[in-house]
């Protein structure tokens, strides 16, 4: 197989066909020599604005390849496609009596256990909250009634807090050993796109992504794992410094499960799990995190900023902002989704979380984006080690106090100026959930509402009107990471607990669904070959 890259095409033109003519014209030779051809990579090019171009890396295969080559060898964009890495699974499945406990079923527990049952062990799975289908009808009920269930809502049950989100699955992280293309494949196969395979940014959306979630589950269980939901962990047993089961609060009562290997993916929110952790005596670490605010502009108003224009060939466009605050600190854009809604994702009685949501068509007409500051432990005002989640739920509950529960609206230019808006002013928000006008920047400390002004005056220099006195803030956006870092050895174990892998987001190992996911899977390979060496051995130490 041949590759061809920086293969331009304008913004209009993205069908298969348009990118054979551009690549035989460009190599002089007969569209219908590319045989295979393939998209490998897509972005967009918008830097000289209004002329846009949609990048395209193609493979393909010719006749007498050599040949091919030589005669273009001029050509510095055409050579020999690059092996892709890929993540095996063992096809001859190991057989083993350990009992291997999943706690969480986001992309860290889903991938992990996805892994595990594809190489025949059969692991249990722990979600607190419902499954997809149940969970779907709490989260909208809630976001109709203002009626929270602490259990299952958009921050806990199946999918993980990710299902309520854009569905983003782009990452920094090197993909070496083919992790991240496993994640993706495995999405794909599911029931989402193939477009995320190439897509430089590549997006499910969470319609979409709860029906693959349910696909997977399918697939795990006839592979041979389990789902307990409304299953939630409130104990760990242990024998001379190895666990040996886990206590598990059920709606008719508590039961013991037997483990010998407890994979603790729960999540960044999972703040009763940390409390466990730390009465059980499970070292962790404080861990410094981002909170802010979301802000809201037309789609309209970012696409111009972003193309010049607006095309109804373009996808809505996304963005991506960074900087430093006055003092110096770091202030940037997170989680930004295209054609979305601001949802109201509380988890806790008395507190007002927000977060971004986008349905895998992007239409919603508004484009939201939190606008987050560094929070660094020395904010905190302790050194205990729950000290993060404690500063988290203080501004939260203020937020809640604002509207008693309701998601408060300001406009930005009342936010800069420290004033109420005029009632006269109209407020038409995005949300789901109810919403309200009110004074968001009062309810903020001040080193994190100035850092949230110096991010949007900075921003505009390069996003002009990005800072218009209309764009629409919201509170409070401080779930972007786990307070805490449960802490692993090269093995991912803790040192305190033989058999216990703290893993994902919520453990402080990961970012994002696509990390999170890789994180998981890389726990999983830990203890498949483990436990592959186990197998290798008999009771009395001989070799097989």
């Amino acid at each position: 197989m041949l590759q061809f890259t920086n293969c331009k095409l304008t913004y209009k033109k993205q069908d298969l066909d348009s990118i054979r003519q551009k690549v035989a014209k460009t190599l002089r030779c007969r569209p219908e020599e590319l045989k295979n051809l393939k998209i490998e990579k897509k972005s967009l090019d918008a830097r000289k604005k209004p002329d846009i171009f949609f990048v395209y890396t193609v493979s393909f295969s010719v006749d007498h390849e050599e040949r091919f080559l030589k005669k273009h060898e001029g050509c510095k964009n055409l050579q020999k496609k690059k092996e892709t890495v890929s993540l095996e699974t063992e096809t001859e499945r190991i057989q083993t009596k350990e009992k291997v406990v999943i706690v969480g079923t986001g992309p860290a527990g889903l991938f992990c256990g996805y892994y595990l049952a594809l190489c025949g062990i059969n692991p249990v799975l722990l979600e607190q909250g419902q499954c997809m289908e149940q969970r779907v009808q709490t989260v909208e009920k809630f976001w109709e009634k203002g009626e929270l269930l602490k259990d299952c809502n958009v921050s806990f049950g199946e999918g993980g807090a990710g299902t309520f989100s854009d569905g983003k699955l782009n990452t920094g992280v090197n993909d070496r050993t083919g992790r991240k293309r496993f994640v993706l494949e495995s999405f794909v196969k599911f029931g989402a796109s193939e477009e995320i395979l190439y897509d430089a940014k590549p997006h499910i959306g969470t319609d979409v992504l709860q029906k693959v979630i349910r696909a997977m589950r399918e697939e795990m269980k006839s592979l041979g794992a389990s789902f307990l939901f409304s299953s939630k962990l409130v104990g760990i047993q242990k024998e001379a410094g190895k666990i040996t089961a886990v206590t598990v609060q059920r709606k008719d009562g508590q039961e013991n499960l037997p483990c010998d290997r407890l994979i603790l993916a729960p999540g960044h929110s999972a703040r009763d799990t940390f409390s466990m952790l730390k009465e059980a005596g499970i070292t962790m670490e404080q861990k410094a995190f981002a909170m802010g605010v979301r802000v809201e502009h037309t789609q309209e108003k970012i696409d111009r900023i972003q193309y010049g224009m607006t095309d109804l060939h373009l996808p809505p466009s996304p963005y991506k902002c960074t900087g430093k605050t006055k003092d110096g600190r770091g202030v940037y854009s997170f989680c930004m989704c295209p054609g979305g809604y601001v949802v109201n994702a509380s988890s806790e009685e008395g507190g007002l979380v927000v977060n971004g949501m986008s349905y895998a068509g992007r239409d919603s007409g508004r484009a939201n984006s939190a606008i987050v500051v560094s929070v660094e432990p020395e904010h905190f005002g302790s050194e205990d080690i729950l000290a993060g989640v404690e500063f988290q739920r203080q501004l939260e509950r203020q937020m809640y106090q604002l509207c008693r529960g309701k998601i408060p609206v300001q406009t930005y230019g009342a936010f800069r100026q420290g004033i109420q808006d005029k009632e006269e002013k109209k407020l038409n928000p995005k949300v789901k959930g109810e919403w309200q006008r009110a004074r968001v920047d009062k309810a903020l400390p001040k080193f994190i509402k100035n850092g949230i002004i110096d991010g949007m005056e900075s921003f505009s220099h390069k996003m002009k009107g990005f800072n218009d006195p209309d764009t629409l803030v919201l509170g409070l956006e401080s779930r972007t990471s786990s307070p805490v870092r449960i802490l692993r050895n090269e093995e991912f174990q803790s040192g305190d607990l033989q058999g216990l892998y703290p893993c994902g987001e919520g453990a402080g190992y990961a970012g994002g669904i696509m990390s999170a996911a890789m994180d998981g899977l890389r726990v999983a390979q830990k203890i498949f070959s483990l436990l592959q060496e186990c197998e290798k051995v008999n009771g009395d130490g001989n070799e097989r």
